[in-house]
């Protein structure tokens, strides 16, 4: 059997530099062979919706380049000489060394090199990342936990009532991972909690990590990824959590998503209910405005879905898509290479937002196999609506149907604070999905101005 992947949707653990660079104020230091950090940034910065390279990003990571003199003789030396050069030019309030293959295979010590450093009142930590480790999901996984415990580390926590960290999407893998943070942070808010999102321009930056132990809770939204972080956050500082598998997109779900937390944060429950019943009537006020369109474009408004993306994502546009806009699936492919363990547990999560679709859920990782078995599912309808990555994208121009841009890679779409999380982003999916009909130039003449 092949080992080979054909168009795979994420990279090596190495990759998990673009989790440092979402961190205000954070620097990569990457101890790797030339071009590592490059490829990294080009797949989940350039190739996941042009969302830039950050401070200290793309051709401004400070790497080692080890090479042949580092394979014989160790790179440890190199990695302290780049560390010095780093903290004397660049402006950072913490680095974050990432090791790869060529260190993870000669055993140089990142962590240890890190901690020469900090004992000395540097802010630097040290990981390992070798790509032969895991992917990038792995990658952020570890790099978290390592922050929490080199710089984080053994603090007596100060319990704030109301704080709560959030864990959801992987900084750049989501391509959307900016407003999805910023859209989770605003909701949860006006339940009236404090929110430390950690990544993007709606965090604090790393003062807002030191006062990751003072949490009351911590929330996890998704079926998987970052399960380990607030488990050993659990374990570290005694930090209970929720874990909410189902990302939250349109009413429904969002409105299930406040009543959970606001149960497990022993919050007033009329409290609640006066946030998501004020939230669910604007929402309801937009969505019945849209309606009129639908009921007379509707023979020729796509139906079918099909998704390809991570876990994370796919759930909530599966259930919004399903369960509010009424699709219906035909192909879900979770892309995000999860264990054979936890396929079984977003197959019940899955199930849980969405009535029987588990069944038709494929966990695969090879882009060549999602594109024979979606072609021949799709077959000759043109009713189909497919979200996707540029490949997918493909398929929908080759059998004219629908594409929306989902996963990466994104090669022909620039975003921004863009997100599809929350009773906003619910209605932004709408205006992205039935704003393509005017595309395809069959709209009955009564939508057009003569």
């Amino acid at each position: 059997m092949s080992s080979i992947i054909e168009k795979p949707r994420f990279s090596c653990a190495l990759a998990a530099q673009q989790t440092v660079l979402a961190i205000p104020g954070a620097a990569p230091i990457i101890h790797a062979g030339p071009g590592c950090a490059s490829k990294a940034s080009g797949f989940a910065g350039v190739q996941a919706g042009q969302q830039g390279e950050g401070y200290a990003g793309r051709t401004h990571v400070s790497c080692t380049n080890a090479g042949e003199k580092e394979v014989v003789f160790g790179g440890e030396k190199n990695l302290e000489e780049l560390v010095e050069g780093a903290l004397k030019v660049v402006k950072a309030d913490l680095f974050v060394i990432l090791s790869g293959c060529t260190a993870g295979i000669i055993g140089d010590d990142s962590a240890g090199v890190a901690g020469r450093f900090l004992r000395n009142g540097d802010p630097v930590v040290g990981v390992d990342t070798a790509g032969f480790r895991g992917n990038n999901y792995f990658g952020h996984e570890v790099v978290v936990k390592a922050i929490v415990d080199q710089f984080v580390g053994k603090v007596e926590p100060s319990v704030e009532k109301g704080l709560v960290n959030v864990f959801a999407s992987v900084p750049f893998q989501d391509a959307y991972w900016r407003g999805d943070l910023e859209n989770l942070k605003n909701i949860l808010e006006k339940l009236g909690l404090k929110v430390n999102v950690l990544f993007g321009p709606a965090s604090g930056g790393v003062d807002e990590w030191k006062t990751i132990p003072n949490a009351q809770f911590n929330l996890l939204v998704g079926p998987w990824v970052g399960l380990s972080i607030v488990k050993h956050l659990e374990k570290k500082y005694g930090t209970p959590f929720l874990h909410y598998q189902t990302l939250p997109v349109g009413a429904q779900e969002t409105s299930k998503f406040l009543r959970a937390v606001g149960k497990f944060a022993g919050l007033s429950e009329d409290a609640v209910e006066q946030v998501v019943n004020k939230e669910e009537k604007r929402f309801y006020d937009y969505f019945i405005s849209f309606t009129d369109f639908v009921a007379e474009q509707r023979n020729i408004l796509p139906y079918q879905l099909y998704v390809v993306g991570d876990s994370l994502y796919s759930s909530g546009v599966t259930s919004y898509l399903t369960n509010e806009l009424g699709f219906l699936p035909q192909g879900i492919y979770i892309i995000d290479d999860p264990s054979q363990e936890r396929e079984e547990k977003i197959k019940a999560a899955f199930d849980e937002s969405t009535e029987n679709v588990g069944e038709i859920i494929k966990f695969e990782a090879d882009g060549g196999l999602i594109t024979r078995d979606i072609e021949e599912k799709i077959g000759s309808s043109k009713k189909a609506i497919i979200f996707g990555s540029y490949w997918e994208n493909n398929i929908a121009k080759k059998t004219n149907n629908y594409f929306v841009n989902l996963s990466l890679p994104i090669a022909t779409e620039i975003i921004t604070s863009s997100s599809y999380v929350g009773y906003d982003g619910g209605l932004r999916l709408i205006e992205k999905i039935y704003s393509l009909a005017f595309n395809r130039g069959n709209l009955s003449s009564r939508t057009h101005v003569e």
